[in-house]
């Protein structure tokens, strides 16, 4: 009966008759807030020059100009079929194509120099299971306009089928992506940020954590140098996958946050899949990655009542305005590991270097 219902679930929210189809809207720049997401890809392009779910030979860069709908709740996306809102829907207004990597890189650099000095920051989304093109990069906007995030975003499109019943076909999808996230990654530093911050969700952590790794064989340390933090959200990854992954490292990137929910309902229905009884995300005991120095953010309590529950972290209205406190959260991800945790209201748990954050909705009224 569970499993069925978490089927039903997955094929609900594949339900859209052509998730590959994109309208393209410029006039709706007068309506919503309009944000830029820089895009690498290997998805192979179709006949109107958007991205489909085959696989390319070779990285495509481009900008997409998106906007955000004025009645919306905060950590809702809804996306118009053919006939789109731009007062309730999140619409493509443009789009640019890059002839080269080293013009893309320098794009990203130009638009950098355009934030003011402290807020040059890259966020780099690699979105996860059965998502379009337009579902990740719609996410990555979402989180930039909910969080206020500073910087500019970037994101990563790998060829995910965007199909519930295609599970194996993107765990393929991720291992194919690899060097072609490698390549991303290192352009995005070559353009000199701030700060790199490394966002995954889902089957994209393992997307991120395997990356991480052959960069690491290739170039020692490269990781902890580069990048100012990780953020897995709800991965999709095996637990003992995981700690190989971390033991390649010549230590993990910090910070590094693992958010994870026990009422996750994708997590569940993947552990069943893989034959085993959890999976990173769904991870509630801090002693199992005691020698890892990662906070995992229990995030259980602010699951919805409907849905899959796989991205509590950017659907949940009360956890986005938790989070989005920026002074709270820049000192709770923060070096200083001795006051990280008492800036957000939650149950703190320490096991050797781990440590495990249990997030309340009923914290926040005392």
């Amino acid at each position: 009966m569970i499993r069925s219902a978490l089927i039903f679930c997955l094929f609900f929210l594949a339900a859209c008759s052509d998730r590959e189809m994109i309208v393209m809207r410029p006039e709706a720049r007068e309506t919503g807030q309009v944000y830029t997401a820089f895009v690498a890809t290997n998805r192979g392009q179709n006949d109107q020059g958007w991205y489909g779910h085959d696989r390319a030979g070779a990285l495509d860069y481009l900008s997409v100009d998106v906007s955000v709908p004025p009645k919306r709740e905060v950590g809702q996306i809804k996306i118009g079929m053919g006939e789109t809102d731009p007062e309730r829907h999140f619409v493509i207004t443009g789009k640019q194509d890059f002839t080269s990597a080293g013009g893309f890189t320098s794009a990203i650099r130009t638009a950098l120099a355009k934030q003011p000095r402290g807020d040059r920051d890259v966020l780099i989304y690699v979105h996860g299971y059965n998502n379009s093109f337009s579902d990740g990069v719609f996410r990555t906007v979402q989180m930039k306009h909910d969080f206020d995030l500073p910087g500019i975003v970037v994101h990563y499109s790998w060829p995910s089928a965007a199909n519930p019943l295609a599970y194996t076909h993107d765990r393929d999808s991720v291992l194919y992506a690899r060097d072609g996230f490698e390549t991303l990654l290192r352009q995005v530093r070559a353009a000199q940020p701030g700060r790199i911050i490394l966002v995954g969700h889902s089957l994209g952590t393992m997307l991120v954590m395997e990356t991480l790794r052959q960069m690491e064989i290739a170039t020692p340390g490269w990781s902890k140098r580069a990048l100012g933090g990780v953020v897995l959200v709800s991965p999709d990854l095996d637990i003992d996958l995981f700690k190989t992954q971390a033991d390649r490292l010549a230590g993990l990137p910090q910070p590094f946050a693992i958010f994870v929910s026990s009422r996750d309902r994708a997590l569940q229905l993947s552990a069943r899949l893989n034959g085993s009884r959890r999976r990173l995300g769904n991870l509630t005991d801090p002693e199992e990655l005691a020698e890892y120095p990662v906070t995992l953010i229990d995030v259980s309590e602010f699951a919805q009542e409907s849905g899959t529950r796989h991205f509590t972290v950017g659907t949940s209205p009360l956890l986005i305005a938790l989070l989005s406190n920026s002074a709270a959260v820049n000192e709770a991800f923060g070096q200083d590991r001795a006051g990280r945790s008492g800036l957000l209201p939650g149950t703190v748990i320490t096991a050797q270097n781990a440590t495990q954050l249990i997030l309340s909705p009923l914290l926040m009224l005392n």
